[in-house]
């Protein structure tokens, strides 16, 4: 597999790009797109496979992201503005350099996190039918029902730890600005304060008016 990414996503981006794709040799990523930042990634797809992108913002604004897919030949097979996340599936027409980019330009000073994963191909089956005489056993049959199981399971564990990420992102930004607010209610409130008693004082204090005799 082949996946390669260009842009302006920063180091921290490239640096967990290496870091996943050496460790997982998979391309399911996280990093992170900057403002006014695009990130491209490239993939080589031979003709008749099936290939699957999928891809979510976790932090950042409102949690919307450029995204767009072309073919070897420049055309455009995928495009959507300003998503939160969405997952495309399309067959290779032919061979060659897929690219699909991320694109936060039209954001000026925040920055996402986003997720995605491009799955090429269909995983092999755990028992091929080539050179098979015979049917599967309960026992294989069992094993490939628990393999379709836990990949299910896994699928689920990833959606849900992505959500969790995003709630977590979201409480900590409503935390931030109900600190904010509560400082500036405390502020207002003592202004008011101070201005009631200089108010108040005012009422009560001695005005001495003085009189001047005119003489005749």
């Amino acid at each position: 597999m082949l996946l390669r990414g260009s842009g302006t996503a920063g180091l921290w981006g490239w640096l967990t790009l290496l870091l996943v794709a050496c460790e997982a040799r998979a391309s399911e990523i996280t990093f992170e797109l900057p403002d006014n930042a695009k990130q491209c990634f490239y993939e080589e797809i031979v003709q008749g496979t099936k290939c699957t992108l999928e891809f979510q913002v976790i932090t950042g604004g409102h949690y919307d992201v450029d995204c767009r897919l072309e073919g070897p030949d420049g055309a455009v097979l995928y495009k959507e503005m300003k998503k939160q996340y969405d997952s495309f599936t399309f067959t290779a027409s032919r061979n060659g350099t897929y690219k699909f980019c991320f694109s936060n330009e039209f954001s000026t000073f925040t920055h996402k996190t986003v997720y995605f994963d491009f799955q090429v191909g269909e995983d092999p089956p755990l028992f091929p039918s080539e050179n098979r005489a015979t049917a599967l056993t309960q026992m294989e049959s069992a094993c490939v029902s628990i393999h379709e199981a836990l990949k299910s399971v896994i699928d689920y564990q990833t959606h849900f730890r992505l959500r969790e990420a995003q709630g977590r992102s979201r409480a900590e930004d409503l935390n931030t600005r109900v600190a904010y607010w509560s400082i500036g209610e405390a502020i207002i409130l003592l202004v008011v304060s101070i201005g009631q008693v200089f108010l108040l004082k005012s009422f009560f204090s001695d005005k001495r008016t003085t009189t001047t005799r005119v003489g005749s």
